[in-house]
């Protein structure tokens, strides 16, 4: 099966119980944002900065735990910002867990191993030395980190343990190049790498998650499924990248560029996903087949945002994950206030003009599961796509060049690096390098330009 049996059926039974009332509409997945502080700046992302007078606040474990029971939805993905900064992030996923929800960790990588060498260290007995000689012989720990976890973790608070209600969702938006670019810092790709390949020998499932943007190289998409399949990652998400309010907004006031050679419109989405439907026999894609059908063009769906609800700092976010027109205090205040038929794009025509090019995952992946716009067999679709033999990892994707750029030298940095080590005083680094994918610096933009305007500091103060 792509979804555990037990996970699979609590969705089922979640979404027959509704029918049978006949609720109009109701949460399937709560995307709970704890907080919007990160450790990142990825490009395409803008809730850092449509928050950015909030990200010093965080909701309190208790709203939390009372927004997932409100909503009542069976999955939770705790998102953010970067959810594992949140203090309580342990506290919290316990507390889900206890509710019986199926719960999401939506993490960028780079703290994921911290929290994977805390349960070690929860749970150190002598019998779990062999696994510590793994994780040093394939150096995902150091020595010290392995004398750490010896002297055991006394501090009484929860870990994050493996379960099978529990998925690692790591966001991973192509190969080495292209992700630390998106990312927009070094080094985050091989991080996410590591993390998972430790994840999955201490017995955790782990998904992975990517936005595909309008220069996004469809065969790397496709080599990166490969190659982490060969790591028998468990399952993949995929969606088109928006361009939503708040990240257009800071495509043009922090990186100086136009959106729309950025962002997918419909009809570009169409041609990047026409072999999502291959994609999806060959590997783990969780969703619906109805979805990729609507992803690859051969079909239409009305949205479904109020399926997949955001519960932030402020409120419930409204109408959906990327547009936000208010907040309110409860989840029905929501479902009853908001004219949901203002929204989506339905027969060719959008409802609202910031609906037009929309076709994300969180809009209409539940559209194919909730039977919108149903035609006959798609109910035997999402039965056989979910609950058939998931296919066997590709370890084909061994041969995958995965670490094509900082790790050898050609990151989108490596030219100003290489002029500050040969002192090159009157060097001038250009930006535009071409990693082995083919994709220029330029193509994604770099946004944080700290490490970049750090190294040209130095390269004028060698002119001096």
């Amino acid at each position: 099966m792509r979804f555990p049996l037990a996970l699979s059926l609590k969705i089922a039974r979640h979404i027959v119980r509704h029918k049978l009332k006949r609720t109009p509409r109701f949460a399937m997945v709560l995307q709970l944002e704890p907080l919007h502080t990160c450790n990142l700046t990825c490009t395409g992302c803008g809730r850092i900065r449509e928050y950015s007078t909030s990200l010093k606040d965080m909701m309190s474990l208790e709203d939390c735990l009372a927004s997932a029971a409100e909503c009542d939805a069976p999955m939770v993905s705790i998102c953010g910002g970067e959810p594992l900064i949140y203090p309580k992030i342990e506290e919290l996923i316990a507390g889900l867990l206890q509710q019986s929800r199926i719960v999401y960790i939506c993490t960028n990588g780079v703290f994921m191993r911290k929290k994977l060498k805390d349960y070690l260290a929860a749970t150190y007995s002598p019998a779990i030395e062999p696994t510590l000689t793994r994780l040093l012989a394939e150096q995902l720990i150091s020595n010290k980190d392995a004398e750490t976890v010896r002297k055991g973790k006394t501090d009484g608070r929860p870990v994050i343990r493996p379960s099978k209600w529990l998925y690692w969702n790591v966001h991973v938006d192509g190969l080495e190049y292209t992700h630390d670019l998106i990312v927009e810092r070094e080094g985050v790709f091989k991080e996410c790498v590591e993390a998972i390949r430790m994840a999955k020998i201490l017995g955790y499932q782990v998904a992975t998650n990517t936005t595909v943007y309008k220069e996004t190289e469809i065969k790397e998409i496709e080599q990166m499924f490969e190659f982490f399949s060969s790591l028998e990652v468990d399952g993949h998400t995929i969606s088109p990248g928006y361009d939503y309010d708040a990240a257009k907004q800071d495509m043009v006031r922090r990186l100086g560029r136009k959106p729309e050679d950025f962002f997918l419109t419909r009809a570009m989405t169409r041609e990047k996903f026409a072999k999502i439907q291959e994609w999806g026999e060959r590997f783990t894609i969780f969703g619906t087949p109805v979805y990729q059908e609507f992803l690859a063009g051969k079909r239409e769906l009305t949205c479904t945002a109020w399926a997949i609800p955001t519960r932030n700092i402020q409120g419930w976010k409204a109408p959906c994950y990327l547009m936000t027109d208010g907040h309110y205090d409860g989840y029905q205040e929501m479902l009853d206030k908001v004219d949901w038929a203002k929204y989506g794009v339905v027969d060719g025509v959008a409802r609202d003009p910031r609906c037009k090019e929309c076709m994300v995952h969180c809009g209409y992946d539940p559209s194919g599961a909730l039977g919108t716009n149903y035609q006959a067999g798609d109910n035997w679709k999402n039965f056989r796509y979910n609950f058939w033999p998931r296919p066997k990892p590709s370890y084909e994707g061994r041969k995958v060049q995965a670490f094509n750029g900082a790790s050898i030298g050609q990151g989108h940095l490596a030219q100003a690096k290489a002029a500050v080590k040969a002192g090159l005083a009157g060097a001038k680094p250009a930006f535009q390098n071409k990693g082995n994918n083919g994709h220029s610096g330029g193509s994604c933009g770099t946004g944080d330009t700290t490490q970049r305007d750090e190294l040209l500091a130095r390269i004028r103060d060698q002119k001096t």
